[in-house]
């Protein structure tokens, strides 16, 4: 029964993990376009490109991250027979996963900002000798 369990709670784990990442990641790098372009002072091409690799980025470490965390601790102590296990785990593994992405999420959007501002900044005069 316990193997069956475990079968049973990766197969609902990895969807759900993935499909929130995959979301999320549309989500933020849908609208990040907007920064990249101000970043970027409106090169579309730089700002495209730059923004779809920080998306590849982003989905790699979210996909690593739910594979790395996917192991579910069973031992003689903590046995994992009961669907009420199941049901406390998976909430435990996606919750766990879900506050993780929204850190990355926060983080991405920090880089964003400051990206932006320092965009925004006005660029030093640089004067040169003449003569």
């Amino acid at each position: 029964m316990e193997n069956k369990l475990i079968i049973i709670a990766y197969a609902i784990y990895l969807p759900i993990a993935l499909l929130l990442t995959f979301y999320v990641a549309k989500t933020l790098f849908k609208n990040a376009k907007v920064f990249m372009l101000e970043i970027f002072h409106g090169k579309e091409e730089i700002a495209l490109a730059t923004n779809r690799l920080f998306e590849i980025g982003f989905y790699l470490m979210n996909f690593g991250f739910a594979l790395l965390i996917l192991k579910i601790n069973v031992s003689e102590y903590n046995p994992f027979e009961t669907t009420q296990k199941l049901i406390e785990t998976l909430s435990y593994k996606i919750g766990g996963f879900s506050i993780y992405l929204g850190v990355m999420l926060f983080f991405n959007l920090l880089l964003f900002f400051r990206g932006r501002r320092k965009a925004n900044q006005p660029k030093p005069i640089i004067r040169t000798a003449i003569g």
